[in-house]
């Protein structure tokens, strides 16, 4: 065994020890402040000019309306040119609540009012999505209770309504078989047009039959019983287009001011006392009723809506088409609501009327064939005093509104076509071709438009309204001036 020497273990002590390894630490970094911030400043969110103008035109647009109307109602008893033919100038029953007012717009004051009013309406429905819901109704509403307060407007139509009522109730005469002129001896009888004394009733036989309970009414009660049916009727029509719009998806302000705001239907529709309103009162119904899927209401109201006016019959197809050959049993619901309200208003019409209502179509057809020179044709005949041309036109717009509704049903049949949007389209075609064009005849076009998908039709009818309008001011023209 070998010592180790002293020497050996010196030299081992000289050795350095073996370096231990460590962790090299990071060097802390400070973090360098960040600048103080300056607190921000709030800007105030301010509206953009162009929403700001929609909105203050939509209101300009509903204030000048209601204006437009106001001043027209009140100045109706003393401006000849706003009340029917055959109370000029009016009785004091006739006259309504506004007559000790005193005003008279006179020819070109009247020109002025309706056509600014017509300008009115276009701006305030255009921009009807800047105003409140309330608000638009309660235009509706103060413009409809204004025109009833007034006096009848324009149209001898509501002293038809109870000469007719009064032949049957009061004399037994049978309304679809003579005219007026039967009762010539009756009070009533100067107030009739004179283009509708020999006229047999060109009514459904739903509204001829209801007109009877008010045959023994006075003439200015009669008058104002058959305005508040229209008010009444008007009101609930604006209601139901405004639940389809909501249906389908539509603004329902908007349907709601296309319909309820339109100066022909509530200066000439209500003013006027029409049952044109009742008959788009069903109609708009048998709308709801089918988007509801309930189609044998639907098809009922739809008879309903014929058995005041024959004009509801041209929606009728378009229901039936809706859906193609997939319509199945909903199709086959509607034509048996349709059959069931059609036997019943069958029944009635014989009991009342016995085979009479039979010479209803005839009647009809006779009057648009004597046409009237407040249409389109007639406009080109007499006050373009092109008599030729007239006539052909009018045989030409006839022969393309039958094409226009045969395409129409054969879209909606195939499904390139919703069939509301089919119906206006074809309510449409209709005013434009037919020969006798009244005022309140674009009623039978609103509902439609109100709540078709196609944006095109609400517009058209805002134009069409505007064309009618046109058309009914050149009557207070002179003849000697055009």
């Amino acid at each position: 065994m070998l010592d180790s020497s002293p020497t050996d273990a010196a030299s081992l002590a000289a050795e350095p020890a073996p370096v231990q390894a460590t962790a090299v630490q990071p060097v802390p970094v400070q973090p360098v402040p960040a600048p103080a911030r300056q607190p921000a400043r709030v800007i105030p969110i301010r509206r953009q000019p162009a929403a700001r103008r929609r909105r203050a035109t939509a209101w300009l647009g509903l204030i000048g309306l209601l204006t437009c109307g106001v001043l027209a109602v009140v100045a109706a008893a003393h401006t000849e040119s706003l009340l029917p033919l055959s109370i000029r100038p009016a009785p004091p029953e006739l006259a309504g609540a506004f007559a000790g007012i005193g005003l008279d717009l006179h020819v070109g004051g009247t020109i002025a009012v309706l056509a600014l009013m017509f300008c009115s309406y276009a701006l305030a429905v255009s921009r009807s999505g800047q105003l409140p819901a309330r608000v638009v109704v309660a235009a509706i509403v103060v413009l409809h209770l204004v025109v009833l307060l007034g006096p009848p407007l324009v149209s001898t139509d509501v002293f038809s309504y109870q000469a007719y009522a009064r032949m049957g109730a009061v004399y037994g005469i049978n309304p679809y078989l003579h005219g007026p002129y039967a009762i010539e001896l009756d009070h009533l009888f100067p107030y009739i047009g004179s283009k509708w004394s020999y006229t047999p009733s060109v009514y459904g036989p739903v509204f001829t039959a209801a007109s009877y309970p008010l045959a023994t009414l006075a003439i200015a009660t009669s008058v104002y019983a058959y305005k508040s049916v229209a008010a009444l009727a008007s009101l609930a029509l604006v209601a139901v287009v405004a639940a389809c719009a909501r249906r389908r998806g539509a603004d329902p302000v908007r349907a709601a001011a296309l319909v309820g705001l339109n100066p022909l239907l509530v200066l000439y529709g209500v003013g006027g006392g029409h049952n044109d309103l009742l008959m788009l009162l069903a109609l708009a119904g048998a709308v709801w009723a089918l988007l509801a899927a309930r189609p044998r209401l639907g098809g009922g109201l739809t008879m309903l809506a014929i058995g005041v006016k024959l004009t509801a019959g041209l929606v009728l197809p378009f229901a039936i088409a809706a859906h193609g050959a997939r319509g199945g049993r909903p199709r086959r619901d509607l034509l048996l609501g349709a059959m069931i309200v059609g036997a019943l208003i069958a029944a009635l019409s014989f009991t009342v009327f016995g085979s009479a209502t039979f010479h209803l179509l005839g009647t009809v057809r006779q009057g648009q064939s004597e046409g009237d020179w407040k249409s389109i044709a007639g406009v080109v005949s007499t006050r373009l005093h092109l008599p030729t041309l007239g006539h052909v036109c009018s045989y030409v717009l006839a022969a393309a509104f039958v094409l226009c509704c045969c395409w129409l049903l054969r879209r909606v049949w195939r499904g390139q076509t919703d069939w509301v949007d089919g119906a206006g389209w074809a309510m449409l075609a209709l005013l434009i071709a037919a020969s006798s064009l009244l005022p309140w005849y674009v009623a039978w076009l609103l509902p439609f438009a109100a709540v078709a998908r196609d944006r095109r039709l609400w517009r058209t009818a805002i134009g069409m309204t505007g064309v009618v309008q046109a058309i009914q001011l050149l009557g207070y023209v002179p003849h000697h001036v055009l």
